[in-house]
């Protein structure tokens, strides 16, 4: 089996805007015209303008800096096509500067003054203030005509991402009207994907402005957007002299109370492939879980010594605890006995909130590999760090040394040594009790078929969402199990006819 630990630079590689910005300038120190470059943005967004919406009256809204540069080329080119172009400008014409003021120079009509009135009659709005690398709110004029954006709901292109969004975090701000395009250049931004900026940007198109792709070797982005070009290289398809063994064995504790959790997280591991699946049943509710699990072997036992028992067996090379297993000291005691046999263990939900005044002692007993997978209140509970959704699972990953899966519509995938994934394709209808336990048997048995927990996890939330999207509205979470392997089929199809032999590599 494949189990690579990095991923290549891909059209899914994200950049923030301090390594966009590294980006223009090597590839200028390796021949591009800056200029240039400008002009094939503006260009773009105009082109992807012209595609979208018919021709009517549009204003374009110029800052300071080479965002307003980018305005001025977006409005040439739209009046050249016969539209109706207003520009307004920020701030004095003459204190722009190098390509901006290149690309000013070449409007050859006023630039009105920065106003209100600017949207009157307006169709169409292009938000050229301010990029990705804004760094402080948004004031005055500015912060002005986002807020008459909001409020007036006229259709927007923004150039790079909405003014206002940090292009890095997806954090507003100050303010920042929502656009239904935005057009980014060469790769998009984490702030493209996370929210709140991610609810802003509307359709995103990515332009090809001239930046040859090898920068990206150089820069080594560390963050991607989720997507099976990063690891199905690696996906472990079943094969030929496969057996049930071969193919991994997941041992998920049972709850005593609520059952139903670690039944879906049983179910799921099932469908994603686990050779086998034993769920570990407290003694009083084994009949429960033997007559509603015809695809699980059912096990039996009766506190901590049983259950440690269990973990004898080492096929049983995966271990998930958490879903229903109730809060307090018998989970924690379970969980430090998983982690003590030091095979692959995957926490969730009360796995984790049974160690919220104890975090130390849990993140001090893993020693083999780890995903967890928490919610923001479980997060919360173990993890006392601030920043944005995507510094803070980077952190947790490696202050305890697991793979850490922070759950939400847009999910991050982090490593101990910095990687980051974000998924984009989760549909709404996630947010329902009981999605969160399937995602952990999916996980799990990626895992026990020898997927990397980085790819595993990375994996297994791509599937998540393509289950659900497969599946439609009105979806519970025990639909997502039976929705799998439809979407492994077609993963399974787009995968070619090498895969069989890339996964015996």
């Amino acid at each position: 089996m494949n189990s690579r630990h990095t991923f290549p630079p891909t059209n899914l590689s994200l950049l923030t805007p301090t390594e966009m910005d590294d980006a223009d300038h090597m590839a200028v120190s390796h021949g591009a015209v800056a200029f240039d470059m400008m002009e094939a943005a503006g260009g773009a967004v105009a082109v992807a303008i012209g595609a979208r919406w018919p021709m009517q009256p549009v204003t374009v809204l110029c800052g300071p800096g080479n965002n307003g540069g980018d305005g001025f080329v977006v409005g040439r080119h739209l009046k050249a096509a016969g539209w109706p172009v207003t520009l307004g400008l920020m701030g004095p014409r003459e204190k722009l500067h190098g390509e901006a003021a290149q690309a000013a120079n070449l409007w050859a009509d006023p630039a009105e003054a920065f106003s209100p009135d600017l949207l009157h009659g307006a169709g169409i709005v292009v938000d050229a203030m301010f990029g990705s690398g804004l760094s402080r709110p948004l004031d005055g004029q500015a912060l002005e005509m986002a807020e008459l954006l909001t409020a007036k709901r006229l259709p927007v292109c923004a150039v790079d991402v909405p003014s206002g969004v940090d292009g890095a975090t997806g954090r507003v701000l100050g303010a920042a009207a929502p656009a239904d395009l935005t057009v980014t250049f060469f790769r998009k931004k984490p702030g493209h994907l996370l929210y709140p900026g991610r609810g802003l940007c509307g359709d995103v198109v990515v332009a090809d402005i001239g930046i040859p792709a090898a920068e990206l070797t150089r820069i080594a982005p560390q963050t991607w957007e989720n997507g099976p070009d990063l690891w199905l290289e690696g996906f472990p398809w079943p094969q030929a002299e496969s057996y049930k063994y071969k193919r991994g064995e997941v041992l998920v504790l049972g709850g005593e109370e609520i059952t139903g959790a670690s039944r879906m997280t049983t179910e799921a591991a099932s469908r994603a492939g686990a050779g086998m699946v034993t769920l570990a049943a407290p003694a009083k509710v084994w009949s429960l879980y033997a007559t509603s699990l015809m695809n699980a072997i059912v096990r039996s036992f009766d506190g901590l010594a049983e259950f440690e028992a269990m973990l004898e067996d080492k096929r049983r090379n995966v271990i998930a605890i958490g879903p229903g297993a109730g809060v307090g000291a018998v989970t924690r005691a379970y969980v430090l006995a998983a982690l003590k046999t030091k095979r692959t263990v995957v926490l969730d939900a009360d796995a984790l909130t049974s160690f919220a005044e104890a975090p130390d002692v849990l993140f001090a007993a893993i020693e083999g590999s780890c995903v967890m997978t928490p919610h923001e209140g479980e997060f919360k509970r173990l993890f006392h760090l601030k920043g944005d959704k995507l510094a803070r699972a980077r952190a947790a990953a490696a202050q305890c040394g697991a793979v850490i899966v922070l759950k939400g519509s847009d999910t991050v995938i982090a490593a101990p040594d910095g990687r980051a994934v974000i998924n984009s394709n989760a549909p709404p209808q996630l947010a329902t009790g009981g999605t969160g336990d399937v995602l952990t048997g999916i996980v799990a048995a990626l895992l026990a078929q020898g997927m990397a927990p980085f790819h595993a996890a990375a994996a297994a939330a791509w599937l998540h969402g393509a289950a659900a999207s497969a599946f439609g509205l009105g979806l519970v979470a025990q639909d997502l199990p039976n929705a799998i392997p439809g979407v492994l089929q077609t993963l399974r199809a787009r995968a070619g006819p090498d895969a069989d032999r890339r996964t015996r590599r």
